[in-house]
């Protein structure tokens, strides 16, 4: 589970219906009638995942509050919200330090939305569905490197779950109550990359009006993922080394070190040796990071591992919707199982939410998952699908069965079935007139 969202607000009865929404989508809730009284939570040690405050509040308002958590509490995300709010007013919270600001009104869904987004997991997170042999094997051994503090490579195609793999190990270590902080280095450009790891002082650039604590600062005592790490500019690799060799920081503007205490965790989707031997990688870089590799296969390399992703995936996303768990037709089953899924498991994410739209019910069908249905894709669906289900005696039949049902599926709108079905509208006509002409019942 995450950690709880704390609630900071004046007005009695807007507190409690923002922790109700909180707490109706799935979330654990703190709450405090002012900024002072939250100060005073968080430093009795109580732990949250992110700070939700009004701005309008007395003695202590939200920007005030934003501040001192800032100051004192680096790594925590802090989102603000006002009915009073205007554009530079909004700038200026971001420049100080405030993940979201969230003008007044809102609609429920879209604070559920948000909180999501910028809510930091607990050290629970680091429960993980490995159901395939290959990947427990990944996780016990996973187990072990995290009670030490060596760096650790993971490496994977995009979308394998490298993240939660690196949650898992800091979640498992001797820093999990720490803070876990993680940077893309290929989604950040590369004139801010240097500012936004090793902060920066004011005026040390144009635009530079306040200081700004880096990544590896706001990591202290913790957990630093480098996300993507083969993606930062050579340019800045020499420097990240001599952090790392170090365990100093200088921000950019800086005259002084500042020391650090972290752990360093690292992916790529790339192969990192290739990277080296191409020059766009120091090879001292990755042999400091390097110390224990991982490798995570893809989700087509771990079938055992579909349906239970898919089934925690809806329970996720039907929560956040407040709708009931949907169950998998045994043929939505055996599509998900024979898909190759080349997005790996955030293409899988993106299905089930798709899914959720496209039911209607409490059941997902195998038109609710908008696939790409080839011929290939049908016979690797039919030999998915378990011995007790009766099975088409051969391809064509098969074949027919599944345009019929996704036919009646979309009340007989041609045109639909065939974008579902992955065929021409010329293709479908085809093929009905020919179950036509063969006497089947079914199509008039």
């Amino acid at each position: 589970m995450a950690l709880p969202v704390l609630v900071v607000e004046d007005d009695d009865a807007l507190r409690e219906a923002l922790c109700d929404t909180l707490m109706l989508g799935g979330h654990a809730v703190l709450s405090a009638r002012d900024g002072s009284e939250a100060l005073t939570l968080l430093a009795s040690g109580q732990r949250v995942g992110l700070v939700l405050s009004d701005v309008q509040m007395q003695p202590m308002d939200g920007e005030a509050l934003l501040r001192e958590v800032k100051a004192r509490y680096a790594w925590l995300p802090v989102m603000l919200m006002t009915a009073y709010g205007v554009v530079d007013r909004a700038v200026a919270a971001l420049h100080a330090g405030a993940c979201h600001y969230l003008p007044k009104p809102f609609e429920p869904d879209l604070l559920l939305q948000e909180v999501a987004k910028y809510l930091l997991p607990g050290s629970e997170d680091g429960e993980v569905i490995a159901e395939d042999p290959a990947v427990r094997r990944i996780f016990d051994v996973a187990e072990r490197v995290a009670r030490a503090d060596a760096s650790v490579l993971i490496t994977g195609e995009s979308g394998t779950g490298k993240e939660v793999l690196a949650r898992f190990l800091h979640s498992r270590s001797a820093r999990a109550a720490r803070p876990f902080v993680a940077i893309n280095c290929a989604a950040i450009p590369e004139q801010l990359l240097e500012s936004t790891l090793f902060g920066h002082e004011k005026g040390a650039f144009t635009g530079a009006a306040v200081q700004h604590v880096g990544k590896f600062e706001q990591a202290n005592g913790g957990t630093l993922l480098l996300d993507e790490i083969t993606e930062m500019p050579l340019s800045l690799q020499a420097k990240l080394l001599r952090v790392l060799q170090e365990r100093e920081v200088e921000r950019v503007g800086g005259v002084r070190p500042v020391p650090v205490d972290i752990r360093v965790l690292a992916t790529s989707n790339r192969d990192p040796q290739a990277e080296v031997a191409g020059g766009r990688f120091r090879e001292d870089l990755y042999y400091r990071l390097n110390v224990f590799p991982l490798h995570l296969p893809a989700l087509r390399e771990r079938p055992d591992d579909i349906l239970p992703l898919a089934k925690s995936m809806f329970a996720r996303h039907a929560a956040v919707q407040l709708r009931r768990v949907p169950a998998l037709s045994i043929a939505a089953s055996a599509a998900l199982q024979a898909h190759s899924w080349d997005g790996n498991i955030r293409e899988l994410d993106n299905v089930v939410q798709r899914a959720l739209i496209l039911a209607p019910g409490d059941e997902i069908a195998v038109e609710h998952l908008y696939l790409p249905v080839g011929k290939a894709s049908v016979a690797a669906a039919a030999s998915a699908l378990p011995e007790t289900v009766a099975k088409p005696a051969d391809m064509r039949e098969l074949e027919k069965q599944h345009i019929l049902e996704t036919l009646a599926a979309v009340n007989g709108v041609r045109k639909l079935a065939a974008e579902r079905l992955g065929m021409s509208e010329r293709t479908l006509r085809y093929k009905l007139q020919q179950y036509r002409e063969a006497g089947d019942p079914r199509v008039d």
